[in-house]
């Protein structure tokens, strides 16, 4: 079989980067931003973090190949703020949903079993 071992697809590597970041020179305030070792999961969860942000002008994001376990998302934001900084800020606020969700739904099911009982 060609793809690669799945236990590939998932460890870090000595040396390797989880995010690289490259300016795109044909657009201002653009960036690409390539995320090892992760999916459409997070992709689109990340994409659609951005595009709630006012600051963001377009997030998109690709798989370059289905047995390559990264992601490319392209970044493109108003002079107000840079790429960077806009990732940083969704990635903060996707992972206070998160945990906002999380504690919900733990107390649904901690509620759904004192009914039972």
């Amino acid at each position: 079989m060609n793809a690669p071992p799945t236990f590939d697809s998932f460890l870090l590597y000595d040396g390797e980067v989880k995010i690289v970041r490259e300016l795109d020179t044909k657009v201002t305030n653009a960036a690409l931003f390539t995320i090892n070792k992760e999916d459409h999961t997070l992709g689109n969860m990340i994409r659609n973090q951005l595009l709630k942000d006012p600051k963001v002008l377009f997030a998109g994001y690709k798989i370059p190949h289905p047995l390559d376990p990264k992601f490319v998302i392209r970044i493109q934001t108003t002079n107000e703020d840079t790429p960077t900084n806009v990732l940083k800020s969704a990635i903060t606020d996707l992972i206070s949903e998160l945990s906002l969700f999380e504690e919900r739904f733990k107390e649904a099911i901690k509620d759904k079993k004192e009914r039972m009982d």
